[in-house]
C-alpha cells in the first residue's frame, strides 16, 4: 500500500499540477488512513493490499476522528483525500469499486471567520510607526493584504515584476497553479513605490554583481529583463507596469531563470509564509485589543468590507479567485442591521407600508 500511496502523490504532482503543499496535505491525510486501516486489520503498513480500503474501513475511519475530537470540517478535508486516492485506486484497476462515493460527508458546521472592522483596519494599516526600511515594507504588505485580498503563500510568491504600479495592479498565482488580475488602490501603490528603494538596497548586497550602475534612488538603472520577456513594460526600477492580460502559463516561464521577490526580508531572501503571518500578528495586538486574527482574516475583511458597500458577489468571488460561488457566500456575510436596511429600500410596499 505504501507503494501505491508514493505512485498516487507522484501523480498529483506530476498530472494534477497541485503545490508541493497540497502534496504534503495528501500524504499526511493518507498516511493516517493507512495506519488506522493497518492497525484495525492488526497488520503492518507494507503488508496492506488495495482492497482493505473498502467501505467498512473507511466508516471506521470516520469514527475514529470523531473519537479524536477532530472537528467536521478536518473529517470532510480528509475523507476528501480518501476519496481522490480510492478513485485513484479504481482507474489503476486495483479496486473493482469506489467505496468512497457510499460514505457520506459529514455536515460542516456554519462558522464565520473572524474579520476586523474598517475602522480596525484603519488603525491597523497606520500601526507600521517609524520611517524604517521594516516599517515601509511591513506597512506595504498590510496595504497589499487589505487592497486585494490575497491569500498569505500568494502574497509571499509575488515577484517583482508581478506588480504593474502604473496600473494598480497585481498580478497573482494562485490555488491550482491558476492566473489573475487584481487591482489595489492608489495607498497601496504609493506605500509599495516607497519601500522599493529599500528593497533594491537589501537585494544588492547580496544578488547584484559589484560592476552593476546604480541610481541615486538606490535602484539599478538597468529595467528588468525577465519583466521584458513576460511583455510588461518596466520604470527605471525594473518593476512591471501597464499589462492587463495573463501568459497562457507563468510556471513553465519561470523555470530555470533567476525570480526577484517582491517582499524580502533584511538579508535580501524571500519573506516566508511564517514570517509575514507573525509580522500580522504583531500589528493587529498592537493596534487592537483582538485575538486569532491572523492574514487570512484580512482577506476576509477585503471581502466584507466590499460586499456591504454593495460590491457583486460573482466579482469578489473573481476578485478572491474561487473557482465556486459557493466558497465566496462562505467567506462572506451581511449583519442583520444591513439586511434590514436592504429589504427596506429593495422590497416594493417596504416603504408603502412602514415595515
Amino acid at each position: 500500500m505504501i507503494a501505491h500511496l508514493k505512485a498516487f502523490l507522484r501523480f498529483l504532482a506530476l498530472n494534477r499540477n497541485v503545490s508541493a503543499h497540497t502534496v504534503r496535505a495528501y500524504e499526511s491525510d493518507l498516511t493516517q488512513f493507512i495506519g488506522y486501516i493497518a492497525a484495525d486489520a492488526d497488520l503492518k503498513k507494507r503488508d496492506l493490499q488495495p482492497s482493505h480500503c473498502n467501505r467498512q474501513a473507511l466508516r471506521g475511519f470516520l469514527g475514529h476522528m470523531h473519537k479524536q475530537g477532530l472537528s467536521r470540517a478536518s473529517a470532510a478535508r480528509k475523507l476528501a483525500a480518501v476519496r481522490t486516492f480510492l478513485k485513484y485506486l479504481r482507474r489503476e484497476e486495483l479496486i473493482a469499486d469506489d467505496p468512497g462515493g457510499l460514505v457520506a460527508t459529514p455536515k460542516r458546521e456554519i462558522r464565520m471567520p473572524a474579520h476586523l472592522s474598517e475602522s480596525e483596519m484603519t488603525a491597523l494599516l497606520e500601526a507600521p510607526a517609524g520611517d524604517t526600511p521594516l516599517s515601509r515594507r511591513d506597512r506595504a504588505i498590510l496595504e497589499l493584504f487589505y487592497a486585494s485580498g490575497l491569500r498569505l503563500s500568494e502574497l509571499t510568491g509575488l515577484d517583482v515584476e508581478d506588480v504593474a504600479l502604473s496600473a494598480k495592479r497585481v498580478r497573482v498565482l494562485g490555488k491550482g497553479g491558476k492566473e489573475r488580475i487584481v487591482p489595489f488602490n492608489g495607498s497601496t501603490a504609493k506605500a509599495i513605490r516607497a519601500y522599493l528603494s529599500d528593497r533594491e538596497i537589501l537585494v544588492r548586497r547580496v544578488r547584484l554583481p559589484a560592476s552593476a550602475p546604480i541610481v541615486s534612488n538606490g535602484a539599478t538603472a538597468r529595467p528588468s529583463r525577465s519583466a521584458n520577456r513576460q511583455g510588461w513594460q518596466t520604470d527605471s526600477r525594473g518593476l512591471a507596469r501597464g499589462r492587463s492580460h495573463l501568459p497562457e502559463s507563468r510556471r513553465e516561464e519561470r523555470r530555470g531563470r533567476r525570480r526577484d521577490p517582491l517582499f524580502v526580508n533584511h538579508r535580501g531572501g524571500r519573506l516566508t509564509v511564517r514570517s509575514v503571518d507573525r509580522l500580522v500578528r504583531r500589528y493587529v495586538a498592537a493596534s487592537s485589543d483582538r485575538t486569532g486574527i491572523s492574514p487570512h482574516a484580512l482577506r476576509h475583511s477585503f471581502a466584507t468590507h466590499l460586499l456591504e458597500r454593495g460590491a457583486d458577489l460573482r466579482a469578489i468571488q473573481e476578485l478572491l479567485g474561487h473557482a465556486s460561488l459557493t466558497t465566496t457566500q462562505r467567506y462572506t456575510h451581511v449583519n442583520t442591521a444591513q439586511l434590514l436596511e436592504v429589504y427596506r429600500n429593495s422590497h416594493p410596499r417596504a416603504k408603502a407600508t412602514g415595515r
